[in-house]
């Protein structure tokens, strides 16, 4: 497949962002039937699935990123490419993002991965023909750190991760500076609503979160506390998944701008820091989760769930001996 290249007209790193945050918002037509967890600590999570019951073949799990949710439009043209292929997708919400307040005032955040195994173990128990991965954003950071931790003990087919920011210390810089801000500051309303709803749902009084200006503020305040880490600078540090990418043995494609606007440019990791068996493509231009490489603005055309097609369909086809041979993941620039 071509590597990534934007049209003359989606060249800024906002454009890519911001059209492919506002395109497909509805799924456009794709029906999904909603199955709830019941986590080992009484908590529950939301799974919403292409198809129930899955067809016979692998299953692909997706995570969406910071307050994401199956209706993300990235979400949504990944699901929608998957009801073509006539894959089996599920969509794995984590905790709070489903439309309704989970019942413990813990959350989620970029390196917590015991959900993720949870679901994974379920859905291994359930279905014996493999389980492929997409995380996309904080998702991604999620599904690294998980892979990193599991080695080669993960269970997975294959996976893919995109506009990852592997260092979360340096994201939060990022979104503080520049134009950067602006996506700051609607995350940071999503976040606070989010956790003020929490706190009504508890009957418990809300934390003072007019204070909290940036993602800094808002993980020393919220997100450390709630989940055992001393500061902010711990949880950046025990949380991010650049450490853990030298330990993934399962084949897993990055696919990364270096325009994104959420992330440093030194963020990205050295080719050193990859286990033999991660791919990184990194674009100088897609913006964050936008990768359009055609059409118009107001009809463009993305190139990224093509890309993960081409990636993930030897490992999620159902009969592979009848499939291409995966390309070997291997580290790479683009």
């Amino acid at each position: 497949m071509k590597p990534f290249e934007a049209p003359l007209w989606a060249r800024n790193p906002h454009t890519q962002t911001l059209l492919g945050a506002s395109i497909d918002r509805m799924g456009q037509g794709v029906v999904l039937a909603r199955e709830r967890v019941t986590l080992p600590d009484g908590d529950f999570l939301d799974l919403d699935w292409l198809r129930a019951p899955p067809a016979p073949g692998p299953i692909l799990l997706i995570l969406h990123g910071l307050e994401g949710s199956s209706r993300s439009p990235y979400i949504a043209r990944l699901l929608r490419m998957c009801a073509s292929t006539q894959w089996n997708a599920v969509v794995m919400h984590f905790r709070g993002c489903s439309g309704e307040p989970n019942h413990l005032p813990r959350s989620y955040h970029g390196g917590e991965t015991s959900d993720l195994q949870t679901v994974v173990d379920i859905l291994s128990r359930r279905h014996d023909q493999g389980l492929c991965a997409v995380g996309y954003s904080l998702g991604g950071s999620v599904l690294l750190k998980w892979l990193g931790e599991r080695r080669g003990d993960a269970g997975l087919k294959a996976a893919a991760a995109v506009s990852v920011p592997f260092d979360l210390a340096s994201a939060a810089e990022r979104l503080d500076s520049g134009f950067s801000r602006l996506y700051q500051w609607v995350l940071l309303r999503w976040l606070r609503q989010s956790v003020a709803r929490k706190a009504r749902h508890l009957g418990h009084a809300a934390p003072p979160l007019k204070r909290l200006r940036n993602f800094r503020d808002f993980d020393r305040a919220i997100t450390a506390p709630l989940h055992g880490f001393r500061d902010a600078d711990d949880y950046y540090q025990r949380a991010s998944c650049r450490p853990y990418l030298r330990h993934i043995k399962v084949p897993t494609l990055l696919v990364q701008a270096a325009d994104d606007p959420f992330l440093m440019p030194h963020s990205a990791p050295d080719p050193e820091e990859l286990a033999p068996t991660v791919r990184l493509e990194m674009y100088p231009r897609g913006g964050h989760v936008g990768f359009i490489s055609g059409g118009t603005p107001w009809a463009p055309r993305f190139w990224l769930e093509d890309r993960l097609r081409t990636f993930l369909e030897p490992a999620m086809c159902l009969e592979p001996e009848h499939c291409a041979q995966p390309t070997p993941a291997h580290s790479t620039g683009a």
